[in-house]
């Protein structure tokens, strides 16, 4: 099997790096912006380098992965498409819905694949607690509390093409918590704070949120999220029912102190960046891709289900700029896909 690898940068690296040593996974060709950072990766991981995306379509792929910037995902997907090709992209299809709709409806005219990067569904804590909700170990599901918190902000140049805090961050959650519960969101009320950096301010986005969603069947869930956390990057979810409770992301390394006497002790080595917290769900999901090209396996998290994560997004946003709760019925795009 021969894959095209667009994008080489952090995330794109990791990717290349995992297909390169995949055992059936005969060869990369790898392309980027920065055609030298694309040759270096190449030369280091004895793969090809190709000067473009041209390159790519016209030497001959069997699947192409894209780690591109965001506002070059749809195109790239629509691109493969066209060409009878099975996609794996990093989230999101797009930044709006327009063009998320316009690529999704690409793929399903062409009848190829688009499996999307949501990594969370490969993570053991995350598949261990859809196998709690599932077999009925909590008894009936009535509050779920997620959150996500990175230690350090992104670059300032980054945040006005990053979509926000809730399109480009949350969404994780939003994914996860659907996925996990098996549950639709009905309703949102999202708030905001912009009360830190200027930078954020400034690119029009905040770098604090909340968000309450009320799923289908009445389960309540808070979402947060911060891009400022110095003890370390936190990523847990707290999932309560009638018989039990459990949660996700807590372990030697969750960047938390307690204040009570008996209380475990703080982290010695917290996490300090998703790369490394979800580095065994990244290569997994990964795998899983190359088993979707090869037949082996139904597609684990379509476009379709990216669709309704960004619907959840979309409308904490419309919330926290009207500052009034949002019924996801607002949002276009509704038609749900069956959760695998």
């Amino acid at each position: 099997m021969r894959i095209g690898v667009i994008g080489t940068g952090r995330i794109g690296t990791i990717h290349a790096n995992t297909l390169s040593r995949h055992r059936d996974v005969g060869s990369l060709i790898l392309t980027d912006a920065d055609a030298s950072r694309a040759q270096e990766l190449a030369n280091r991981l004895g793969e090809t380098a190709a000067p473009g995306v041209e390159e790519i379509f016209r030497w001959g792929v069997d699947a192409v992965v894209i780690t591109t910037a965001t506002s070059a995902h749809a195109e790239l997907i629509g691109r493969a498409a066209r060409s009878g090709l099975p996609v794996f992209c990093e989230k999101p299809i797009a930044l709006d819905l327009p063009g998320t709709l316009s690529a999704i409806a690409e793929v399903e005219t062409a009848g190829t694949v688009l499996q999307m990067g949501f990594q969370r569904r490969f993570d053991a804590g995350y598949r261990g607690a859809r196998e709690a909700v599932r077999s009925g170990r909590l008894g009936r599901l009535h509050t779920v509390r997620a959150l996500t918190s990175d230690q350090a902000p992104p670059p300032a140049a980054w945040l006005p093409v990053s979509g926000g805090l809730y399109r480009d961050t949350l969404i994780h959650d939003f994914d996860v918590l659907r996925w996990v519960t098996g549950r639709e969101v009905a309703d949102v009320y999202a708030a905001g704070s912009d009360a830190g950096p200027a930078m954020f301010r400034a690119a029009g986005d905040v770098d604090t949120g909340a968000a309450l969603l009320t799923l289908d069947d009445g389960t309540l869930a808070t979402i947060t999220g911060a891009r400022l956390n110095g003890a370390g990057y936190d990523v847990r979810m707290e999932l309560a029912g009638e018989l039990d409770q459990i949660v996700v992301g807590l372990d030697d390394r969750t960047p938390i102190a307690s204040t009570e006497p008996t209380g475990p002790p703080a982290a010695d080595k917290p996490w300090t960046g998703f790369l490394e917290r979800f580095g065994p769900a990244y290569e997994a999901e990964l795998n899983a891709f190359v088993e979707v090209v090869r037949g082996e396996r139904a597609n684990p998290c379509d476009g379709r289900e990216a669709l309704q994560a960004l619907r959840v997004a979309e409308a904490c946003e419309l919330s926290r700029r009207e500052r009034r709760p949002v019924h996801l019925a607002e949002v276009p795009g509704g038609t749900a896909s069956p959760f695998g």
